[in-house]
């Protein structure tokens, strides 16, 4: 749940608020979970598959690996919510440095 809870003062009123909110948070958390499996059953396929070759198929299973990693931070690491601005603020410049130098040395290395 976000860290800015509601509070009315009627004790009914915000246990029936929190129910809601984490019956909803649970939903997204299980669609999330069945969109996973069903990435992880696609990345099989395509591995076993005889008609893709090596140039298709690492790149997708880099880029399903990419979406699987977005659904973790986001839905089971609830990343989403309130409260977590420094953590991303973190992950997103390791992630941009990380980019840049594999970008620098791919360059270096080809030209």
């Amino acid at each position: 749940m976000a860290n800015g809870q509601l509070n009315s003062g009627n004790p009914r009123v915000d246990i029936e608020y929190r129910r809601k909110k984490n019956a909803e948070e649970m939903k997204h958390q299980v669609i999330t979970f069945a969109l996973m499996i069903f990435l992880t059953l696609i990345a099989f396929v395509a591995v076993a598959y005889e008609g893709f070759t090596g140039w298709f198929i690492v790149p997708f299973i880099l880029l399903l690996a990419v979406v699987q990693v977005i659904f973790q931070l986001f839905y089971f690491m609830h990343m989403s919510h309130d409260g977590h601005e420094a953590p991303k603020l973190f992950m997103y410049t390791g992630v941009l440095i990380a980019f840049v130098t594999i970008l620098c040395y791919t360059t270096i290395i080809w030209w």
